[in-house]
């Protein structure tokens, strides 16, 4: 009668602790499982860089004389997300005392061309439509409505190209406002601007937790846009 019970004693199954041992097992490999999962879910969110050359469809003549016909596609974990033509060569001129702002590029000056291929939206979250867009320069100005949104006043404006003609009008900040809310948005769809922290372009990499950022050349210039992302 002993070893009967002994024998059952020595079963796992019958084995409160061994039950509790092997449970322990299963819901650590199911947290593995889980784990892999989720990491290969977060590295196929990643964003890269088709070369485009030709330029945007219906493009006016007026802008094809200074748009580059090479081109750059943003590509998301959905598709096609942007598209965007630089300058041949964007105008400079002497750099602004204000060491919050890193390019010397005057307001309302022609960055190039943008497009959404299928919709998307600016860093505030404000849904643009799908159509081509004009890129201009601007910075944002100094108050309280704009306090800490980014560490440079450096900004990229979209105006649907319908609504902006001349590539060579250089707007002033509030005309500029204007009409890029012409983009169907409450405010101005825009799109910060830095200086590239690589040397590699063209070039598409993500900064921060949220941000991808496209780095290229119009000419001399080298500059930086963040594509995707939102203002925290």
């Amino acid at each position: 009668m002993v070893e009967c019970d002994l024998a059952k004693v020595d079963v796992a199954g019958s084995n409160p602790v061994s039950r509790s041992i092997l449970f322990m097992l299963f819901m650590i490999g199911r947290f593995v499982v889980f784990g892999l999962a989720v990491a290969s879910f977060a590295l196929g969110q990643e964003y890269k860089l088709e070369a485009l050359n030709a330029p945007p469809p219906s493009l006016p003549a007026a802008y094809s004389a200074v748009i580059s016909t090479q081109g750059y596609r943003v590509v998301g974990p959905k598709g096609p997300w942007c598209e965007i033509w630089l300058r041949k060569s964007i105008p400079s001129g002497a750099k602004s005392s204000d060491m919050a702002i890193a390019f010397p590029i005057a307001q309302g000056t022609l960055l190039g061309i943008f497009r959404f291929p299928a919709g998307g939206e600016d860093r505030r979250g404000q849904p643009i439509k799908a159509g081509v867009y004009t890129m201009r320069y601007s910075n944002f100005p100094v108050d309280g409505a704009h306090q800490g949104v980014a560490p440079q006043r450096d900004f990229a404006l979209l105006t649907p190209i319908a609504n902006d003609s001349d590539p060579t009008a250089m707007p002033a900040f509030e005309a500029l406002v204007a009409q890029s809310k012409t983009s169907g948005t409450a405010h101005p769809a825009v799109f910060s601007l830095e200086p590239p922290t690589g040397s590699s372009f063209p070039a598409v990499a993500k900064e921060g937790e949220h941000d991808w950022v496209l780095s290229a050349k119009a000419g001399d210039l080298a500059i930086a846009m963040i594509v995707a992302g939102k203002a925290e």
